[in-house]
């Protein structure tokens, strides 16, 4: 069993109407130092497969077929051993 997280961000040459509100909306209640904001979402899923190679597939064909449109968005795949339960 294998756990895959994957980040999902827009693509740098998209605009992110969401990350430029938020950038604004930190400036105005006080903080400084942040030059940008991007946001993206998290996917989690675990997988059964009989190593990290069929595992990282998985997760890879899950992406490009249905988790993430790849015109707009980058994806990266984290992948773990998911811990043994007694």
């Amino acid at each position: 069993m294998y756990h895959a997280r994957i980040y999902v961000t827009l693509k740098k040459s998209i605009l992110d109407p969401r990350g430029k509100a938020s950038f604004g909306a930190l400036k105005n209640i006080g903080f400084s130092g942040i030059s940008d904001v991007r946001i993206g979402k998290v996917v989690d899923l675990n997988i059964e497969a009989a190593d990290e190679q069929e595992a990282r597939g998985i997760a890879r064909n899950a992406c490009e077929k249905l988790l993430v449109n790849e015109v707009m968005e980058d994806y990266e795949i984290e992948l773990k051993a998911a811990a043994k339960q007694a």
